[in-house]
């Protein structure tokens, strides 16, 4: 990863490394990268003052009629691509609107907001820094196929480890598959995606993303995790798209897809993205205190807290898809109910046990998936937490807990009467209605921005809820 001062800096980068295009990446609301490329004499100084003209609307930014955007790289986050075939240099790019002529820096740029809400601690006082550290689950897959019209519906996915290819005769099958649910950390030979990982990962340390591990995940068909070291909100949010245009280009090389959909298969575990946090000031944890419960202090129980009484609203930014809530169900390692403990997977906010030091005290928030815009959520996550620390929201006395035991397994009394999270999207949309004036607060989440996002998620979740499921015609076909 390059970091420039100016223009001058990167044109003398350029003739050095014989870079023949230069590469803009720009994020849309829902998360994905999009693109702009330029023959590298056309870098000047013009575009950091006047940008790059793009239509807004076709971002879901801004309606029709007054869509006229601009985009203006940031230059300390270039990157050669290790995929372009013609030498490329990468940035990554701010969005700023046009108003009286005049370029002003976009409110609702996921990139904006982050940086935003970074501004915004420090202001209050409540940190200096707050670093993150999410895990990425997904699939490797070998084959994905789907048809999708009125009168046929079908999907077909295919992983070579997976156990239903045990018995498959039509071609040279040499065994090495992986149980169902029986994934986690299995070693070669059947850890048939280790050395792709291996090569994926190589090329994120080499373009600016630091990983702390890799390794295999308990679905069977093909199911593994990445997780990388602990990075600030919009330093995180850049990295975080970094690591999905690697990691799904450099499957492709290698004859490969991967997904992060959450719930690709109906019975194994599902993909989630949990994110670590913690907060410092001047270098020095803001969680740790000796004594406290799991040695937490009453700024980070505070932050569970305003993060668990908003863990509703926050879903329409952490869980956007529909998707997202049938990997939200009993038996799969995933969360169901709003709850914290140490050591606790099934509860939304786990404290790791093994984080002992100061310097690592930290909790993990176990409802996130990969659909989510990074930038977005990230900052939804610290806005909640930093509401809970200025209102000391107490996780206990609101009735979170903690809970140090299976709440699976409780007596469906006991469970009760722990509030659940949204079922659907629908709900969490409705959620977020009600409850997101601790997201407007400084300025940095705007009341378009949710209510966009409100209105785009309602839209899907009626498409998909009036489409039809083939297991619904086994069910009820012949009544």
């Amino acid at each position: 990863m390059k970091s420039f001062k100016s223009i001058k800096g990167v044109q003398a980068y350029i003739l050095e490394q014989e870079i023949r295009m230069v590469d803009f990446k720009i994020i849309d609301m829902m998360g994905r990268w999009n693109h702009l490329t330029i023959p590298a004499e056309r870098l000047n100084e013009e575009i950091m003052f006047s940008g790059i003209g793009f239509d807004g609307s076709s971002y879901g930014f801004l309606t029709v009629e007054k869509s006229d955007m601009v985009f203006i790289p940031d230059l300390t986050t270039g990157f050669i691509d290790p995929f372009a075939e013609m030498r490329t240099m990468v940035f990554i790019a701010n969005i700023y609107r046009i108003e009286d002529g005049k370029r002003i820096r976009f409110e609702d740029d996921p990139r904006y907001v982050a940086e935003k809400a970074e501004g915004y601690i420090k202001e209050i006082g409540i940190a200096d820094e707050a670093l993150f550290g999410p895990e990425f689950e997904f699939y490797v897959l070998d084959h994905i196929s789907y048809q999708i019209e009125n009168h046929h519906m079908e999907v077909k996915i295919d992983s070579k480890q997976a156990q239903w290819n045990v018995g498959k005769s039509d071609e040279r099958n040499l065994g090495n598959k992986v149980k169902s649910h029986g994934g986690y950390h299995v070693d070669l030979p059947y850890d048939s995606s280790y050395n792709f990982r291996n090569e994926t990962v190589a090329l994120l340390e080499a373009k600016g993303v630091p990983v702390k591990y890799h390794h295999a995940e308990n679905g069977g068909p093909g199911q593994v995790e990445i997780e990388v070291e602990f990075g600030t909100l919009r330093e995180m949010g850049d990295r975080t798209q970094k690591l999905k245009y690697i990691l799904k280009n450099n499957a492709l090389k290698n004859g490969l897809t991967t997904t992060f959909m959450p719930k690709p298969f109906s019975d194994e575990c599902g993909n989630g993205m949990h994110i670590h946090m913690h907060l410092f000031h001047k270098g020095e944890s803001l969680f740790y205190k000796e004594g406290g419960y799991s040695n937490l202090s009453e700024t980070a129980l505070y932050a569970i807290g305003g993060i668990l009484k908003h863990a509703p609203a926050l879903m329409v930014f952490t869980n956007p898809s529909t998707n997202s809530y049938k990997r939200l169900v009993p038996g799969f390692e995933a969360p169901v109910r709003i709850c914290y403990g140490t050591a606790n997977r099934s509860a939304v906010i786990r404290i790791p046990g093994y984080a002992t030091e100061p310097k690592t005290k930290r909790f993990e928030l176990r409802s996130p998936d990969g659909t989510a815009n990074p930038y977005l959520a990230y900052t939804a996550m610290l806005l909640a937490a930093a509401d809970g620390i200025d209102n000391r929201i107490d996780p206990q006395k609101e009735g979170f807990g903690p809970y140090d035991v299976n709440v699976y397994t409780l007596k469906e009394s006991e469970r009760n009467k722990i509030k659940g999270l949204p079922s659907s999207l629908l709900e969490a949309c409705e959620a977020l209605e009600k409850d997101h004036q601790f997201l407007l607060k400084g300025g940095i989440f705007s009341e378009n921005l949710i209510q966009n996002q409100i209105q785009r998620l309602k839209k899907e979740h009626y498409h998909i809820h009036k489409l039809p499921h083939p297991e619904e015609f086994r069910m009820y076909y012949d009544l």
